[in-house]
């Protein structure tokens, strides 16, 4: 049996974040009943404290949800553990997220507090928290900056509190994952009582590493990821779901969990997210990208029309695509321009009529990026007629003085 890896989606809170992607309480709705078809274990509704329309957002989200756990997130200060404890009260499994920095430069330049000061917020928060809920998970922002023993001790004061779930965040995408994969691996051997709880990470993309950092920490023990839909977020983006997911999926043989999520809602979440926040997805995002299972080289296309798996190591369909793409440009060879006229519906049995419509889709292709159905139709029409009406040909031209 496979440990279960638990996805703790932050799309409605980290994600909105980004710059222009506020949402509606409507369009939040919308996203969560996405993310509970998806399969999400659990829903970061909001950060009820910020404003009294994000905590009516998370309340909302709490009255609908019925599988997923519903979260807000909270600093450690009594304001913002009670508005988020009121924000969760409808949930039928509610989560609150405490978090405060640990990192020297945090707490002398933000904070302006002593370590022990620190300390004691975090404990103090954690045990309000749990006048609301059991469920109470702790984060110690910009823990890759942050001094180890300080972690340890930080880490085993609120176990002690009551917390559940221990989160690890490279608030600022500054790991790189063999490094990120150790500081966790340290933590879960290093911190008392650390198998009473699950250890999470939760990483940014500022380096283009918040996959592979946040893939290296559950390599090395952490058992729930916080990512987003899309990899939205602050600055460059969070850790992507689709990819933490599908990566554990795909490579079975590397990791010892797989997580419960439903692989066929992931492009549906991934357009409504990107139509709701009007963040477009890149065309070569790996997964969700228009591009992700297209193939226009002509060696990889006749590669995948002989056997799938010659270039594809995901199906199109699992992750939910209605099936790969055969893009036909410049770089197609024959046999894929041959599979794309028999699904057109068009079968030639003459090798003239192919060879004249091939050189002619070749030439086309030179002056055009992509080659449309259309496109096909009106060469095929062409050679036919261009064969059709050859009585004679000329072969050789002789002149004579």
């Amino acid at each position: 049996m496979k440990e279960k890896l638990i996805i703790f989606d932050t799309t409605l809170r980290d994600g909105e974040q980004s710059p222009g992607a506020s949402m509606t309480k409507e369009e939040k709705l919308r996203i969560a009943r996405q993310l509970e078809k998806l399969g999400v274990d659990v829903i970061e509704a909001g950060f009820a404290a910020a404003s009294p329309g994000d905590a009516n957002a998370v309340r909302s989200v709490a009255q609908i949800i019925e599988s997923s756990t519903v979260c807000s997130l909270a600093r450690a200060t009594e304001n913002d553990v009670r508005a988020a404890g009121e924000a969760i009260k409808p949930a039928k499994s509610g989560r609150i997220h405490i978090f405060i920095a640990t990192s020297p430069i945090h707490m002398k330049m933000k904070l302006r507090m002593q370590p022990d000061q620190v300390v004691e917020a975090a404990v103090k928060a954690v045990k309000l928290a749990s006048e609301y809920t059991d469920d109470i998970e702790f984060s110690a922002e910009d823990a890759v900056r942050s001094e180890m023993d300080f972690l340890i001790r930080i880490f085993d004061a609120v176990i002690q509190a009551g917390a559940k779930t221990l989160n690890v965040p490279d608030t600022v995408g500054y790991s790189i994952p063999v490094l990120w994969g150790e500081r966790i691996k340290q933590l879960v051997e290093r911190v008392p009582n650390s198998g009473k709880v699950v250890w999470s990470t939760h990483c940014h993309n500022d380096l283009g590493m918040a996959v592979a950092n946040s893939l290296a920490a559950v390599m090395n023990g952490a058992r729930q990821v916080e990512c987003t839909i899309n990899g939205l977020g602050e600055r460059a983006g969070n850790a992507s779901l689709e990819e933490i997911v599908m990566a554990v999926k795909t490579r079975r043989d590397v990791f010892s969990c797989d997580s419960r999520i439903d692989t066929t809602q992931i492009v549906p979440t991934s357009k409504l997210v990107s139509s709701i926040t009007g963040y477009p997805v890149q065309p070569n995002k790996a997964i969700v990208g228009a591009n992700a299972f297209a193939h226009e080289s002509g060696i990889h296309q006749d590669g995948v029309l002989k056997h799938r798996e010659t270039y594809e190591i995901m199906r199109a369909e699992d992750v939910g695509w209605s099936m790969n793409k055969l893009t036909l440009g410049k770089l197609s060879g024959r046999n894929a321009f041959r599979t794309r006229l028999q699904e057109l519906g068009i079968v030639l049995e003459n090798e003239e009529v192919v060879n004249d419509a091939f050189a002619r889709f070749k030439e086309l292709a030179d002056r055009k990026r992509e080659i449309f159905d259309e496109d096909l139709q009106a060469l095929i029409s062409e050679s036919v007629v261009a064969q059709v009406n050859e009585h004679y040909r000329l072969g050789i031209l002789a002149r004579t003085f």
